[in-house]
């Protein structure tokens, strides 16, 4: 499919908060623009299920963003407690081996058929957005972030994961090596107009949706703005002109 004719990539908004009261207010309003909201390890942790649960009554998708990174048996007994919470999407770390993101679509796959409902997407996660070069180098990982992505893409690929969590920098890659099978939900996106604050390998909106992104999630440049219905607005707007 040509660039041109491809859909713009859809637009998750990152709930980055550990209140379950202003988390549902920043989503509120943007529930009917955007496509799903993205909660992570600060909300999980202070509000649990019971606050995802108040996040899901708003009708969007949810991307429940974890990392999961643990033995096999571990990972695949989170899995299988997060499927009946109905995410669109769950992520381990791609660092994690082939063995435990094989242990944790199977346990997704078999969950969802058992309480017969839909399966969380099984996303990888390759180098944090937050990383560059020196502080892979301080891991004693010689490749560059980008080269590292890729590999740890193709291990993702080939336990059978849906998707992975990549910078934008690196779509080009990934999809380059590995194909245009594997979903990419992509991080690090920050409009010309917003700080960079601690992401290290970012693009803009534009140029993450012309570079092939499937999804972008994007907090504080929403969340943070004096009107964040119209900075969603404005992304959206963005995208869609690519």
């Amino acid at each position: 499919m040509a660039d041109s004719a491809r859909r713009p990539p859809r637009l998750y908004v990152a709930l980055d908060t550990s209140s379950v009261g202003q988390a549902a207010d920043l989503a509120r309003p943007l529930a009917e623009l955007v496509d799903g909201f993205k909660v992570g390890l600060e909300f999980f942790v202070a509000q649990g299920p019971s606050g995802l649960r108040q996040i899901s009554m708003l009708g969007k998708p949810i991307f429940l963003d974890l990392k999961l990174h643990d033995i096999p048996n571990t990972v695949s007994g989170a899995v299988t407690s997060a499927v009946s919470r109905g995410p669109a999407y769950l992520t381990v770390h791609a660092s994690g081996g082939v063995a435990m993101m094989r242990a944790a679509v199977a346990a997704a796959k078999a969950e969802a058929a058992k309480l017969g409902s839909p399966r969380p997407k099984i996303l990888a996660v390759t180098v944090l957005t937050s990383l560059d070069a020196n502080d892979l180098v301080l891991q004693s990982i010689a490749a560059e972030p980008a080269a590292q992505a890729v590999k740890l893409a193709a291990l993702a690929k080939s336990a059978g994961v849906d998707g992975v969590v990549c910078s934008p920098k690196e779509i080009a890659a990934i999809k380059h090596t590995l194909g245009p099978e594997l979903e990419l939900v992509v991080p690090g996106i920050r409009p010309a107009w917003a700080a960079a604050r601690d992401q290290k390998r970012f693009m803009t909106p534009a140029e993450a949706a012309t570079a092939g992104a499937d999804v972008l999630v994007i907090g504080r440049p929403i969340t943070e703005a004096d009107n964040p219905l119209e900075a969603a607005k404005r992304i959206k707007a963005e995208i869609e002109a690519r």
